[in-house]
């Protein structure tokens, strides 16, 4: 053995020799240093932990003494043979793999939060990936730009400027693992003086990511144009959620004079901001997309997001973040010092795949695929009009249905009985609502057309009889 990493508290009360004495005495009898084990050399091992010889020496000592190593002329130091001694007793350690809850089967899942993972383009990112690492290019392999590399934050800001209308320059640019990353990121820059409105009902995991961080959290009610302005003003917050493109859970598309509303709202007070969660904007069935709420901004209000997870696949891990100008200077004071959490590698393929057309090419395939899901799924719901109403369609890769004479409850377990996942709108309420309905959620975007009207005719099989035995 060459090395023995060990981590030295300089500033500890107990010495530094009896720290690397106690290691090495503990890992001989645990059996993680095996007897007639090499040692490292005292001067290679205070080489490596970069202090004095006469340190190692010390340790060395102690342990020859009390016969746990012995030392051989002109060969070095050893483990000495103590386990017919002693049978030592280690500490066990459960090694089995704790088994993991188990999970009902369904015949169909309308899941959605799903992803269509057999149109991933496999070949294109085996390419780039083949490409990104087929010459020696050892700074790949060092820490990069904390904010994530220029090249991937230049062409994020190309797309974003061209997609979404979206106003930013690389410098304003974050990138992240996730959004729940970039949030907690947020934190540090704001603050935890601030109180932040979110939508009820609302994506949960930003509400539970605010709520660990110690914020204030409210909710604010919605009518069918997104959050109430009138309410968001009551509440005293300083930070309003929203998602204007396309709301999760509700599907709600913000009108353009409802996003005036919330930037005035912003301007009023120099402490106001809004984050845009504009997760899954690329997938719009009727009418002309709106630009982003951060197009409209003209006062630095708006704290853009957006993500890869929906439009390319979750396991990808890349999102971003746009801060507006007056809020870089605290990244660069409160967080600048943390590390990217996406690798140089995973930035060059997606850079490259963005800039060489694949991302565009595959989203336009996405849309087609997802508009062709969407349809047979209206189609399918048809005999079903007489139960419920439908709402949410016009964008995203999930929609509602609304039934005002039946419990949410009983509706998804009738469909499990029948081998079909679906989802209550219950689940995403933090404050439970004024008027009691049963809504149901249908994601597409995992299923085939065929499986669509499959899993529908036995949705219809199971919550017909519902509507009966109510009579």
């Amino acid at each position: 053995m060459n090395e023995l990493t060990i981590n030295l508290q300089t500033g500890s009360k107990i010495p530094l020799y009896e720290q690397i004495y106690n290691y090495v005495k503990e890992n001989i009898q645990n059996g993680k240093l095996s007897s007639k084990e090499k040692l490292p050399s005292t001067r290679t091992l205070a080489r490596h932990l970069e202090v004095s010889r006469s340190t190692i020496e010390l340790a060395y000592e102690q342990l020859m003494s009390e016969g746990y190593i012995e030392a051989e002329p002109c060969r070095g130091y050893f483990v000495a043979q103590i386990e017919d001694l002693f049978a030592w007793e280690p500490e066990r350690i459960r090694e089995e793999e704790i088994p993991a809850r188990e999970k009902e089967i369904f015949r169909y899942d309308f899941s959605p939060s799903g992803v269509d993972l057999k149109s991933f383009p496999y070949n294109a990112w085996r390419k780039l990936s083949k490409e990104s690492l087929v010459a020696d290019r050892a700074e790949l392999f060092r820490l990069g730009n904390s904010q994530g590399e220029w090249g991937l934050r230049k062409a994020i800001s190309s797309y974003l400027y061209q997609a979404r209308g979206v106003s930013a320059t690389p410098e304003q640019i974050i990138v992240g693992a996730g959004n729940d990353y970039l949030l907690m990121l947020l934190c540090m820059i704001l603050g935890s003086d601030y109180k932040v409105a979110m939508e009820n009902p609302t994506y949960k995991q930003s509400y539970r990511v605010f709520s660990n961080l110690s914020y204030q959290v409210c909710t604010v009610n919605m009518d069918e144009n997104g959050m109430l302005v009138s309410e968001l003003k009551k509440s005293e917050a300083d930070i309003a959620f929203v998602m204007p493109s396309h709301h999760y859970p509700l599907g709600t598309v913000m009108p353009l004079k409802r996003r005036m509303e919330l930037l005035k709202w912003a301007e009023e007070k120099p402490s106001r901001y809004i984050i845009e969660d504009d997760y899954d904007s690329e997938f719009r069935y009727k009418g002309k997309p709106i630009p982003a709420l951060q197009g409209y901004d003209r006062k630095e209000k708006v704290i853009y997001m957006g993500t890869f997870s929906k439009s390319i696949a979750p396991a990808i891990r890349v999102s971003y973040m746009v801060l507006p100008y007056s809020l870089l200077e605290g990244y660069h004071k409160r967080a600048e010092f943390l590390s990217s959490t996406v690798s140089r590698v995973d930035q060059l393929i997606l850079q490259n795949f963005i800039e060489q057309g694949y991302f565009e090419r595959h989203l336009n395939k996405s849309r087609a695929l997802y508009k062709g899901r969407h349809d047979a799924l209206l189609a399918a719901l048809k005999p079903l009009q007489d139960l419920c109403t439908i709402s949410g369609e016009h964008a995203g890769v999930h929609l509602l249905l609304h039934f005002p004479e039946l419990e949410e409850e009983e509706l998804i377990r009738a469909a499990g009985k029948n081998g079909v996942k679906v989802y209550g709108l219950s689940e995403y309420y933090v404050e439970p609502p004024k008027k009691k309905e049963a809504v149901i959620m249908l994601g597409y975007a995992n299923l085939s057309e065929e499986k669509i009207k499959e899993a529908v005719r036995l949705l219809e099989k199971a919550w017909r009889p519902l509507k009966g035995s109510r009579r």
